[in-house]
């Protein structure tokens, strides 16, 4: 064991110590480690495990690469990287056997699975849970476990499987966490340190690359902070201060026709205008301050479209001849499979157009390898200017050497709200390329009512809380309790950061209550009265204070309810004047004491309530899925009161996902066993499948014939149930089916071309190929756990509908 604290660790990594295998993995990068890099590399080869925080792009991933490098030099032992995202787990995963050759290298991603048995295995976090519930073999000689991007264990609606992971992975691996800078990472540490043993939290604020912060007012680029030297870094730019308070009037609009003479003509600029500049114009600005290559964030996939084909229109090219053949040469390469019939359905000559301009789009709704192929030109510098929603920012390797926002705000699906400084943080990550920028840029575009100080608080702000979205679900207690027994699994759930956090925050209310209670014997002196109980007097005046009141406010009321109040009111008033306390001298000062007695009385209990409310909160959870289980046979008690999984109980651990009990249930009483492959590709999608806030419900028209109707019909009573009964159990419940997606899934599974089926859809195909994939996730599991023939239809249905743009995104 390393007998050295942490800090005692950084310190002698600042002064150069090292330990012999980080020394010989030192020899062969290309550059020299950063302090925290060395401080968490210590603390692995000492046999700890680490929680690494720091900014985007300062270069985490080196600490997951080196506890990737002490599993090679060990016998046999086992390392597995863990992403969030099939396109983070497909790049690490070439990173790998470009290092250590296919052999050594796995993939597993749910739709891909290459050399699982290989000593370095690439995953998605849900495929490493899956293993630790199955008790996989495949998890023998496992020494260390990397969890890149662990702050997504916030994330309300995949985060738990992080927590899951975590409690759940045997005691003696070695635990790599990454994440970025959130303010909270020492409460993180703690928790990890409880659950996993010994753990390091190394955390570095520090960007590798320093960022210069801009605003782009009209056509002028003004420091965000104070550049004069005169004052501190932190303090906002005089002049910006100035034009706030001026509207930005005081600006005047420059040509940008005089840039430098080789480049002009290449740009149809359009006239600047009294307001931002075009995009064209922004490209062209930056490229004249050799500011490329940029990323534009774009709050909206409609509108990264719209701006690349803006910017085409406008004349923009940023590319040599040379430059525009490698484009091609690589874009043909990586499209190769793809069908011709489908070149113009996904828009291709029209995307590789902007490739050869140096220019591409980036979202959520392209095709998977397209945007494998924007991420790769931009790597190799080839296009250079690309407009992206904010999920570029999670993870993939895409720095650049300038970030422009073009606003400070985003739909978040019901209004326009601020972006948080976390992703503030995230966005402008992305500005700076180690070891090819000196500096890193980011640029925010002038808008009418932007506050210079807020933005300046948003930029030097530390990131974001992270905060648990830990709940049981019937899966996890299902698995849980056939493993542990019911009263091991309430502890093991109480060992969540949810409850830790919970725990936490019940530790200062009840300090609070403890101070509180103190004032309250305080205050109950002060008011205590000689002639009798002033705490009955005031309550009393209290009465009486508040019925006034309320006939005050309601004198329309029938006469009846008027003469029954002035009878309550005589009744109080004779009561107070009866009183012993009434005639206290002191009558109104004890009253004064008594009002703030009263008042931080009933804040003192509202505490207390919360304190009963937070303790244990998980495992109430925990108790309220077990009696939903117990009621529907998944599962049984012993005569001994020992409860396990029923026969049904063991095919519901096999089945992952937001409805989990639903498939179960559905399975059991075999509705869906009349279905035919693609009746049953369509169930699986409206399973899946959640609907952008805007979509109606789906008519009976737009549903696939034959036997689908009806057993969805059955599906949706079942769903019904199911839901009246959580809520019942006072349980979230969940959303009803959406059968939007159900005719195109249908029509893809039966061989429709894919711009009948995207048409169907009306969506982009990127977003059809992630729901297929989920789809076919979901079929994978119904082949395993349904019985036949059931179990051969969801095979046939998946291969069925992994095809055509399905498949060719299936590969790593």
């Amino acid at each position: 064991m390393n007998t050295l604290s942490p800090a005692e660790r950084y310190a002698a990594s600042r002064a150069g110590r090292a330990q012999p295998k980080l020394e010989a993995f030192r020899d062969g990068l290309r550059f020299d480690l950063d302090p925290f890099q060395r401080a968490a590399c210590g603390s692995l080869e000492g046999g700890r495990s680490v929680l690494v925080a720091a900014p985007t792009g300062a270069g985490k991933t080196i600490v997951a690469e080196f506890a990737v490098f002490l599993a090679m030099q060990e016998v046999s032992a086992k390392v597995f990287y863990t992403a969030p995202m099939k396109a983070l787990s497909n790049q690490k995963f070439q990173e790998f056997v470009a290092e250590y050759g296919p052999d050594d290298v796995g993939l597993l991603t749910g739709d891909t699975n290459i050399n699982s048995g290989a000593r370095i295995v690439v995953m998605t976090t849900e495929v490493l849970r899956n293993m630790l519930y199955a008790d996989s073999e495949l998890l023998s000689d496992l020494a260390y476990v990397v969890m890149d991007e662990v702050h997504y264990l916030a994330d309300r609606f995949r985060g738990a499987v992080w927590e899951e992971v975590i409690i759940h992975l045997p005691s003696e691996v070695r635990l790599v966490s990454l994440s970025a800078t959130v303010s909270n990472a020492e409460e993180f540490g703690d928790w990890l340190q409880a659950v996993r043993g010994e753990t390091d939290v190394i955390v570095s604020e520090e960007r590798p690359v320093p960022l210069e912060q801009h605003v782009l007012v009209r056509s002028k680029m003004l420091d965000l902070f104070d550049s004069s030297g005169l004052a501190a870094t932190t303090r906002v730019n005089p002049e910006l201060m100035r034009l706030a308070q001026a509207g930005g009037r005081s600006i005047q609009v420059r040509s940008l026709s005089g840039r430098r003479g080789g480049d002009r003509g290449r740009y149809h600029r359009p006239t600047a205008n009294a307001g931002r500049m075009h995009r064209s114009e922004i490209i062209a600005l930056l490229e004249g301050k050799n500011l490329l290559p940029a990323i534009f964030f774009v709050f909206s996939r409609i509108g990264c479209d719209q701006a690349v084909r803006q910017v085409l229109r406008d004349g923009v090219r940023l590319t040599q001849a040379h430059e525009r053949d490698e484009i091609r040469r690589i874009v043909e390469e990586r499209c190769r499979t793809l069908l011709d019939e489908d070149l113009a359905v996904l828009g291709y000559w029209e995307w590789l157009e902007g490739l050869e301009r140096g220019v591409a789009a980036h979202h959520a709704g392209m095709l998977p390898a397209f945007k494998e192929v924007v991420e790769e030109l931009f790597q190799k510098k080839l296009v250079k200017a690309v407009f992206a929603t904010e999920t570029l920012a999670l993870g993939i390797n895409m720095p650049a050497r300038t970030v422009v926002l073009e606003k400070l705000e985003k739909f978040n699906g019901e209004a326009r709200v601020p972006i948080t400084p976390g992703e503030y943080t995230q966005l402008t990550g992305r500005a700076g390329r180690r070891g090819i920028d000196v500096e890193g840029h980011s640029v925010i575009q002038w808008q009418d009512g932007l506050d210079p100080q807020a933005v300046a608080s948003l930029a030097s702000r530390r990131s974001y809380p992270l905060n648990s979205s830990f709940r049981p679900t019937y899966n996890m207690a299902v698995n849980l309790i056939e493993q542990f027994g019911r009263e091991r699994t309430r502890e093991i759930l109480e060992s969540s950061f949810a409850q830790f956090q919970a725990d936490r925050a019940v530790v200062d209310l009840a300090r609070t209550v403890r101070q509180q209670v103190e004032s309250l014997a305080g205050y109950e002196k002060s008011m205590r009265c000689h002639l009798g109980d002033f705490t009955e007097y005031a309550a009393i005046r209290r009465s009486l204070n508040a019925l006034e009141k309320q006939g005050a406010k309601n004198e329309q009321q029938s006469r009846a309810v008027r003469e029954k109040r002035q009878r309550e009111l005589g009744a109080l008033r004779s009561r107070l004047r009866s009183h012993p306390c009434h005639g206290c001298p002191e009558r109104e000062q004890h009253a004064r004491w008594a009002e703030r007695w009263w008042r931080l009385k009933k804040q003192t209990d509202a505490l207390s309530q919360q304190i009963q409310t937070r303790t244990g909160a998980i495992a109430r959870v925990f108790d309220r899925v077990t009696d939903v289980l117990l009621g529907f046979g998944y599962l049984e008690q012993d005569a001994h009161g020992r409860v396990g999984a029923s026969r049904s109980g063991r095919v519901l651990r096999r089945i992952y996902g937001e409805r989990d009990l639903l498939v179960a249930e559905s399975l059991r009483r075999g509705i869906w066993k009349e279905l035919e492959p693609p009746g049953i590709a369509a169930m699986a999608c409206a399973l899946v499948y959640e609907p952008r806030r805007d979509e109606g419900v789906t008519s009976d028209r737009y549903l696939p014939r034959g036997a689908f109707r009806p057993a969805l019909e059955r599906t949706q009573e079942l769903w019904s149930v199911l839901d009246d009964l959580e809520r019942d159990n006072k349980l979230p419940g969940s959303e009803p089916l959406a059968t939007g997606l159900c005719l195109a899934m249908w029509k893809w599974a039966r061989g429709a071309a894919l711009g009948e089926v995207l048409s169907d859809a009306d969506m982009a195909a990127g977003d059809f190929v992630r729901w297929t994939k989920q789809t076919i996730d979901l079929l994978d599991q119904l082949s395993l756990v349904a019985d036949n023939p059931l179990g051969r239809t969801a095979r046939q249905a998946m291969d069925a509908i992994r095809r055509g743009i399905v498949a060719y995104s299936s590969v790593a």
